[in-house]
């Protein structure tokens, strides 16, 4: 019995290639000789070529966009859909100019398979052996490679085997064999849906074959579960005092009753429903859903977060990583600079610790003590975010396990998540320990300041949810220790925000800032023998260790009213 579409698995695959390799006449001819086109869709390219007196290409049947049309080359990923009897494929048409790389880690994001384009004439060039690091970073296995172009080298098998050997050769230092190696004509129609007499001398199978012939992975609903949380809605009206946490299931699945644990926080609760926009009750959430959730117990729980279920142990919590990055920045990745990384639903600040090494993409050999990453440098470095967060490693599950970093509000860099990296102190235990020896302390010792005062110092913290007015809570407590003959002093963080702040112009940057120039400040005042009081909303347990290291070694009092923001 024939499938039905709604019966036929779907694949995803990628296809790239140097730029002019043909990458788009592959696809034109994929979606011609399937029948996959608009109908009258062929005709029409072809008539206006004639009127335009253009040769017509099948790359034309892609390139959509005049101003692409005039520059001969496709700049943006575009989705292509066609059928087989066997499946439903989705491919994405990946740019090769290197300026549109980072649209690339984009669409290949998800691919179960790949395709690569080389041109037999123009032979393997540096964006070929780029494409197959890429690749190979993001996990993609199933790798055929496409010698394009046969016909303008008479279709010679020593040109197909040349090649043959030497991208096997750069690919095998990769640790990638690549699935098959077919020589075609995309132009001509040459092994793309069936065998072609030019190539007698080639036993493998077209590229459509090749296609149904690739294994489908796994699906993500059998995955572990995995739920980034985007965002938080409270309901108010009508006596509904809902939290519904939403997002998209990344991974897995999960039933109302289950006990989940939100990471990096800690907190834990069972789910009591599932709730969606018009439509039936849910009883389960699988991967690819957008969802929310409502739980036994009302918690307090910040956008970016990972829900996994409490019995999942492998998902890992850290600031500090290991990773292979691509780097496609103007400017250089470099230390004691902040980036931003983006990893599902997280956003949060991240600064270069360490270079383990650089990799020359020509031939793989490393390059010795390269302290910084330049542009479309491959290296293996060592990152640290200014706090811990959720992650899988990118052997475990692919999908939390990649991330891209954004310099200047531009993806600069996209890479994957190779283990955790523990075995050296923080770049933050570091600074304190730096501040601490290089302290200059002056002739009036803290016991005699506590002598003279009465009584000793402390940092002291009020804390709440954002919507708990605490200003006039912790101005009261300064009145009364004021009245009482306390040496004490309020600073609003507002005072923070628009004074020592007010140069801060990276927003993704200024809340971290904001508690470390806190922290620092508090060091201060508490070693002039002050009581020094501040509010601060929307914080965490990570934000107070924080608070803890920079006021060090003198005393903190932290305050929470209202619901329990910390995790325990």
């Amino acid at each position: 019995m024939t499938k039905t579409n709604i019966d036929k698995e779907q694949m995803t695959i990628v296809i790239v290639g140097h730029v002019d390799h043909g990458k788009s006449s592959v696809i034109g001819r994929l979606l011609a000789d399937t029948n996959s086109l608009p109908k009258g869709k062929l005709e029409q390219i072809r008539q206006r070529c004639v009127q335009n007196s253009k040769p017509f290409e099948y790359a034309f049947l892609l390139d959509a966009l005049k101003d692409e049309q005039a520059q001969g080359i496709t700049i943006d990923s575009a989705r292509s859909f066609f059928n087989t009897k066997k499946r439903h494929y989705i491919i994405f048409d990946a740019p090769g100019h290197i300026e549109f790389l980072k649209n690339m880690v984009t669409g290949a994001a998800h691919a179960e398979a790949a395709l690569l384009v080389i041109d037999a004439q123009e032979g393997i060039r540096e964006n070929s052996r780029r494409h197959g690091y890429l690749l190979s970073m993001l996990g993609i296995k199933q790798i055929a490679v496409l010698v394009n172009k046969m016909d303008l080298v008479d279709y010679k098998e020593k040109v197909f085997t040349d090649i043959v050997r030497d991208y096997s050769r750069f690919l095998s230092g990769l640790k990638i064999k690549p699935t098959a190696f077919i020589p075609i004509s995309a132009r001509e129609g040459d092994n793309i849906v069936r065998p072609a007499a030019k190539t007698a001398w080639y036993k493998g199978l077209s590229v459509l074959s090749q296609l149904d012939n690739f294994n489908k992975q796994d699906k993500v609903e059998n995955l572990s579960f995995r739920f980034p949380v985007q965002d938080i809605y409270k309901f108010t009206e009508d006596k509904d005092d809902r939290r519904i946490i939403a997002g998209t299931v990344e991974t897995g699945r999960i039933n109302p009753g289950e006990g989940v644990v939100f990471l990096p926080s800690y907190k834990k609760s069972r789910i009591k429903t599932i709730e969606s926009f018009n439509t039936p009750v849910l009883n389960q959430a699988v991967a690819g859903q957008a969802v929310g959730f409502t739980f036994d117990t009302q918690l307090y729980i910040k956008p970016g977060e990972i829900m996994v279920k409490d019995s999942d142990t492998s998902i890992k919590v850290s600031s500090r990583f290991k990773t292979n990055i691509f780097w496609m920045g103007h400017a250089p990745l470099i230390k004691n600079k902040t980036y931003k990384l983006k990893l599902a639903a997280s956003r949060i600040a991240v600064m270069l610790a360490e270079v383990v090494n650089v990799v020359d993409t020509q031939d793989l050999h490393n390059i010795e003590n390269k302290q910084q990453i330049d542009r479309h440098d491959v290296a293996e470095v060592v990152f640290e975010t200014v706090k811990p967060i959720a992650f899988d490693l990118i052997s475990e599950i692919e999908n939390t396990g990649r991330f891209v970093i954004v310099d200047n509000y531009e993806i600069a860099g996209g890479g994957i998540i190779l283990k955790i990296s523990e075995d050296a102190k923080t770049l933050f235990d570091e600074h304190i320990q730096e501040r601490e020896q290089v302290w200059e302390y002056g002739l009036v010792s803290l016991d005699e300041r506590h002598k003279r005062y009465r009584h000793k110092s402390k940092f002291i913290v009020f804390c709440a949810q954002p919507d708990v007015e605490l200003q006039k809570i912790a101005q009261a407590m300064e009145r009364s220790l004021f009245q009482d003959k306390y040496n004490v002093y309020y600073l609003g963080i507002s005072n923070i925000l628009h004074g020592l702040d007010s140069d801060y112009v990276m927003a993704y940057k200024s809340r971290d800032e904001h508690i470390r120039r806190l922290g620092e400040l508090a060091r201060i005042l508490t070693d002039t023998g002050q009581i020094f009081i501040t509010t601060i909303s929307d914080i965490d347990d990570y934000d107070i260790e924080k608070l803890k290291k920079l006021n060090a070694p003198n005393e903190i009092v932290v305050i929470n009213i209202g619901e329990n923001i910390f995790s325990n």
